[in-house]
C-alpha cells in the first residue's frame, strides 16, 4: 500500500543534541513498521542562521518519501516572512496540491487549507498545548484528527509532543487526503516553530 493511500499514519521525530534540520519517521501504528519519512532539507547557510535567526522567520522545506533515501512524494515550502507565510504542498512531479494560510489572531492555532485554484477545502484547528487538531470541511464536519493520544501499538512510542498520529477518515476524498497529510505533518513542523 503507497503512503498517499493510507489513512493513518503515527510521526515519529528522530532525536539529537544540536540539530538544525528536523527529520520524521513515519509508522503505520498497528504494526509499528516504517511506511515513510518526513525530512527537512535547507541551505548549508540557512541551518547556520538559525543559530541567530528565530526558525520560524527563515524558509524551510520539507520532503515526504517512502522511504529513507526514496524520492520525494510529497514537498512543503514555506518561504522567508515576517507574518503569515503561504506555505505550498507539492506532488512528486512539482505540481501545486494546495496551500495553507495561518489565520490571523487565532488562540488555539488555526490554519486554512486551500486548493491549487486558491478555494478553501479545510480548516485545522486545535490547542497547541494539549496538541489536538481537528481537520474541518467547509461545513465544520470532521475529515481527521492529528493528536497525541492514541489507543493503538504506538502508543508505548509516545514521549513528546513531537510523536502524534494524524488519523483521516476513511470516506476523506482521495485526492484531498494528500493536502490533508502534509497539513498534519505542517502543525509540528511548519506552524509549531511560531509557538516555541
Amino acid at each position: 500500500m503507497s503512503l498517499l493511500s493510507r489513512t493513518q499514519f503515527f510521526i515519529k521525530e528522530h532525536t539529537g543534541i544540536f540539530k538544525l534540520t528536523d527529520a520524521y519517521d513515519i509508522l503505520d501504528p498497528e504494526t509499528n513498521a516504517p511506511i515513510g519519512m518526513a525530512r527537512e532539507t535547507v541551505s548549508g547557510l540557512t541551518k547556520w542562521l538559525r543559530l541567530i535567526i528565530s526558525k520560524s522567520l527563515m524558509p524551510t522545506t520539507i520532503e515526504i518519501s517512502e522511504s529513507e533515501n526514496g524520492p520525494a512524494v510529497l514537498t512543503i515550502h514555506r518561504p522567508f516572512a515576517l507574518f503569515r507565510a503561504k506555505v505550498t504542498v507539492s506532488d512528486a512531479k512539482g505540481r501545486p496540491l494546495g496551500y495553507f494560510q495561518q489565520k490571523m489572531l487565532s488562540l488555539g492555532g488555526a490554519f486554512y487549507v486551500f486548493n491549487p485554484d486558491g478555494e478553501q477545502v479545510a480548516f485545522v484547528k486545535g490547542d497547541w498545548k494539549g496538541w489536538n487538531f481537528r481537520l474541518l470541511d467547509n461545513n465544520e464536519e470532521e475529515l481527521g484528527v492529528v493528536t497525541k493520544k492514541w489507543a493503538g501499538i504506538g502508543k508505548e512510542l509516545f514521549t513528546s509532543a513531537d510523536n502524534y498520529m494524524i488519523s483521516l477518515h476513511s470516506n476523506t476524498n482521495p485526492s484531498l487526503a494528500a493536502l490533508l497529510l502534509a497539513a498534519g505533518l505542517a502543525i509540528d513542523m511548519v506552524y509549531k516553530e511560531n509557538k516555541n
